[in-house]
């Protein structure tokens, strides 16, 4: 693997600033447990940022809301801040059978769907519904928002390398537009970069399934994420140590 290189000019970033981090296992402390990792626990290294990983195993863009957790970093945030929001692994689903507690309504805009979960009556929203309302939130503390698309599963899994985006990477965009925040694809650039790795080395980051990486994959999908963000040309970029990572610009 080719790691990335701390070659370009250092750049100073405003003291005090934090990075909050809001996501599920693919981004969590210790991921989703049994020997995996999330990548916000690979953030700190590359930037001169303060980051806080407040993304937590099982969530949805559904559930996050309503336990109160974004609502718990809109109290912390301060202006100047930078949120990063990732989520779509655990949105999908259907509600027309079983409420899990993390599915979303379908459709793209104002729709909503009525549900009953843990006996108690719930108006549910759709995926990018939930990122506007989260970013509205934390812009309105004068805080930076970046929607991030969610991580690829392992594109090698057959052994063959097959990148398809969920529906969510499409959401995810459709919300920061809406937003009026930044977006990333950070989907397209790790799958780029496990492209390039190749089939053993990319079997080798997941050790559990075929969504949750090592500590090693961990690290390479955060490298991705910046250079995202790099490319991208996202305000967050003037926090990092290095603008020098692995990957071309998509």
């Amino acid at each position: 693997m080719k790691s990335a290189l701390f070659l370009s000019t250092i750049i100073p970033s405003a003291l005090g600033t934090t990075i909050y981090l809001a996501g599920d296992s693919t981004m969590a402390q210790g991921g989703t447990g049994s020997g995996t990792a999330g990548w916000g626990q690979y953030v700190s290294p590359y930037t001169t940022a303060t980051v806080s990983n407040q993304a937590v195993a099982g969530r949805s863009a559904r559930s996050y809301t309503r336990e109160g957790r974004f609502d718990t970093i809109a109290n912390q945030v301060q202006s100047g801040d930078w949120v990063i929001i990732e989520f779509g692994h655990n949105d999908g689903g259907s509600l027309s059978t079983s409420d899990n507690g993390r599915t979303d309504c379908s459709g793209t805009g104002d729709e909503t769907c009525s549900t009953t979960y843990n006996g108690v009556a719930e108006t549910v929203l759709t995926f990018p519904k939930y990122l506007e309302n989260a970013a509205a939130k934390f812009t309105a503390k004068g805080a930076n928002v970046l929607i991030s698309s969610q991580t690829p599963n392992n594109p090698w899994e057959t052994g063959t390398f097959t990148y398809s985006p969920s529906r969510f990477v499409a959401y995810a965009k459709l919300a920061a537009e809406t937003a009026g925040v930044s977006y990333v694809d950070h989907g397209a650039y790790v799958a780029d970069i496990f492209e390039t790795l190749g089939l053993e080395t990319v079997d080798s980051y997941f050790p559990l399934d075929h969504t949750h990486t090592s500590a090693k994959g961990a690290s390479v999908v955060a490298q991705a994420f910046f250079k995202a963000v790099v490319c991208a040309n996202v305000g967050l970029k003037s926090l990092l140590n290095t603008t020098d990572f692995q990957g071309e610009c998509l």
